[in-house]
């Protein structure tokens, strides 16, 4: 079967995949090639998902997105570094079924697909999706040399930096945030390797810059008041650097589909996005801010966008009127 039959081709996401390569490899070395394995597995359980939808839906033309292999890196990196493989399948099969197929597959979903994944297994297994948080690999070659970053009892009683600010009220250096040898998801820790990503998304135009700008500004806008004013011990450039932020900023509320078309609509789901997660993370009970922060956007997203349409064309019936 030639690849044209099965897939459908989509130039744009090949381009998402190639800004998630420094992601990945960060990945690797932080945590080992474990993690390469989980998402060769999860891509191969959205890829029969889809096309086993798609196909009860339309046996003669039915195919397989090349956007699933963009949530299935997206969902195997928003995950820790120990999840079970069985969870990480059983989770991208949701996201595809439930976060895309549902809604008629590509290009109708609302909701960012591996997000509503990562948001069911979050909710399903708490306990081996929050309660595992290994050490990563300190020095060369790190964990391209190693199956896991489970090496041992130590190195899995670690905690992510929001839960060690929540705790203990120490803040991670600035340095391990940004360069990204700190415990957490696979695709989150390193800082410098996501923007390197978002550069190549905006070099090539697959992204929007104002969603990215806003997500950020209104996140380190409230983080600033929120400290300053005695109420958080989470400093603005802590805030933006931990916790998958930067990472939902740059790839999760980017997505093309769930993501709003229009340019002002842009700047308010990025900022809400920001808002939103700042105050989840520092008034809830959950450290995932972000992740519930864009599904909820995600669902306000066509409402403020026709609220914006028949605001302008109000505003243009008016102007017609007063020239007439």
């Amino acid at each position: 079967m030639r690849y044209s039959t099965l897939f459908t081709k989509q130039k744009m996401m090949r381009t998402v995949l190639i800004a998630l390569i420094p992601v990945t490899l960060v990945s690797i070395y932080f945590f080992g090639w474990r993690h390469l394995v989980m998402g060769l597995l999860v891509a191969l359980a959205g890829a029969v998902s889809e096309y086993l939808v798609m196909r009860s839906i339309n046996r003669e033309k039915a195919k397989i997105s090349e956007a699933v292999f963009v949530t299935a890196a997206l969902f195997t990196l928003s995950l820790p570094p120990l999840t079970p493989m069985w969870i990480a399948v059983v989770g991208m099969i949701f996201a595809i079924v439930f976060g895309k197929a549902a809604f008629g597959g590509f290009g109708r979903n609302i909701f960012n697909p591996a997000l509503v994944g990562r948001c069911f297994v979050y909710i399903a297994f708490p306990t081996q999706l929050t309660m595992q948080w290994p050490l990563p690999f300190a020095t060369l070659p790190g964990g391209f040399a190693a199956w896991s970053a489970a090496r041992g009892a130590d190195v899995i009683a670690s905690a992510t930096p929001n839960i060690v600010l929540n705790a203990t009220g120490e803040a991670t250096p600035l340095l391990n945030l940004f360069l990204g040898n700190i415990p957490g998801s696979l695709g989150e820790t390193s800082a410098v390797m996501i923007l390197l990503g978002a550069a190549y998304l905006l070099y090539k135009k697959v992204a929007s810059w104002q969603l990215m700008v806003s997500t950020l500004a209104g996140a380190g806008l409230l983080a600033t008041v929120l400290y300053y004013t005695g109420i958080s011990s989470a400093a603005p450039l802590f805030v933006l650097l931990s916790a998958g932020l930067m990472f939902g900023a740059v790839f999760m509320v980017t997505d093309p589909i769930s993501a709003p078309k229009i340019k002002a609509v842009q700047w308010l789901a990025g900022g809400l996005v920001g808002i939103i997660t700042v105050i989840i993370r520092s008034f809830g009970l959950f450290t995932e801010g972000v992740m519930f922060a864009i599904l909820i956007v995600n669902a306000l997203t066509p409402l403020f966008e026709l609220k914006y349409s028949q605001y302008k064309d109000k505003k243009k019936l008016k102007a017609k009127e007063a020239i007439a």
